[in-house]
């Protein structure tokens, strides 16, 4: 394996961990006006009623779920959209050229739901809160949607030409594969946040969760099922039926899992079952990078758009010396972490009263 084939290889790697752990964050935000707003008709007896009195207190809850790694999550797209861009130039400039639209939306959803998460309880504002939790949402379904969308355009090609120029527009990323990879991911992190929510609360907002992630399990599985089929036979090759068939077995487990409220098992079957899928897209794609759906001599490869020897070297070395680091850092911060969060311990909301600062 040369260093341009590594670098393929660790950009694949990174894009799966964003989506294995940046997948429930999506899951929670778009989850967190539905499930924070009333009990949705589970078992009473799993909680107190006070859970039910103060539908903010839930809406924290839920929140706080993913407030200690949301931000640490993302990282990982930083960190493959930066190696992407040192490693293979020209694939990061024509993608993004061709995704602008689509990425822009992205980033303007991410920057959103950043400022809605972090300035949410800085004033104690009903209506303050509510413009909050649309930001949230708003940041979680846009990219939840787009990036199905995006990387399907990518596995199925886009018109290019001989310059490496993106010659399409708009609507050509609007086609019905790139559309159910977006359906796709969508129902994916859908249940795979409310997994989440169930492995990570106590009492009737856990089994609201729970209620939801059963619900949401056998769509979610169909539509996947049919995505991974479409994208095995059209664009795959022998190897990735081994991540398709990982894939769908997790997705059967989860389930299984999701209709006999086991969260732990569904939790890491959805995980793997989410992995499998990133891995087999990566898979179709190799030795390309971008095809070209107007001549295969266009195609956009690992070797024609590479950086030099010298530059993925001292990129290489550089990861072995850091990756380590946030890795362990990134580990440890779940550990902190991992216990279950309930309602009742959620204090009295301690943000300003108004936004105008009280003269001395």
């Amino acid at each position: 394996m040369g260093l341009p084939e590594f670098w393929f290889l660790i950009i694949a790697i990174l894009f799966v961990g964003y989506f294995v752990l940046e997948g429930f964050d999506f899951g929670v935000g778009m989850l967190m006006p539905i499930l924070g707003s009333s009990h949705t008709g589970g078992d009473e007896s799993v909680g107190p009623r006070e859970e039910l009195a103060d539908p903010d207190a839930r809406r924290r809850a839920i929140l706080n779920t993913i407030g200690p790694v949301w931000d640490g999550n993302e990282v990982w797209l930083l960190t493959a959209g930066g190696a992407m861009f040192a490693a293979f130039g020209g694939w990061y400039a024509t993608m993004f050229t061709a995704f602008y639209l689509p990425l822009f939306l992205i980033l303007v959803g991410l920057i959103t739901r950043v400022c809605a998460i972090e300035w949410r309880g800085k004033i104690n504002n009903p209506r303050w809160r509510m413009w909050a939790d649309v930001g949230i949402g708003l940041g979680s379904w846009i990219p939840a949607i787009l990036w199905g969308v995006a990387f399907a355009n990518v596995i199925r090609g886009l018109p290019i030409d001989g310059d490496a120029q993106y010659t399409g527009g708009f609507f050509n990323l609007l086609n019905p594969y790139a559309l159910l990879g977006g359906l796709t991911t969508l129902l994916a992190f859908l249940t795979y946040g409310a997994v989440f929510l169930a492995l990570k609360t106590t009492g009737v907002l856990r089994e609201d969760s729970m209620k939801y992630a059963a619900r949401l399990a056998i769509p979610t599985l169909v539509v996947a099922a049919a995505f991974l089929l479409w994208t095995q036979f059209a664009y795959g090759n022998g190897w990735t039926w081994i991540p398709v068939l990982i894939a769908a077995v997790a997705a059967v487990v989860m389930v299984g899992a999701t209709q006999v409220r086991r969260e732990g098992i569904a939790f890491a079957a959805t995980f793997i079952a989410v992995g499998g899928t990133v891995a087999t897209l990566f898979g179709a794609l190799y030795p390309n990078v971008l095809p070209s759906s107007t001549d295969p001599a266009f195609n956009l490869t690992i070797d024609n758009t590479s950086s030099s020897d010298y530059t993925l070297t001292v990129m290489t070395w550089a990861a072995v010396l850091i990756t380590p680091v946030v890795i362990g850092y990134q580990a440890w911060s779940y550990w902190v972490f991992r216990k279950r969060i309930s309602v009742e311990q959620i204090p009295a909301n301690t943000g300003l009263s108004s936004l105008r600062v009280p003269s001395e």
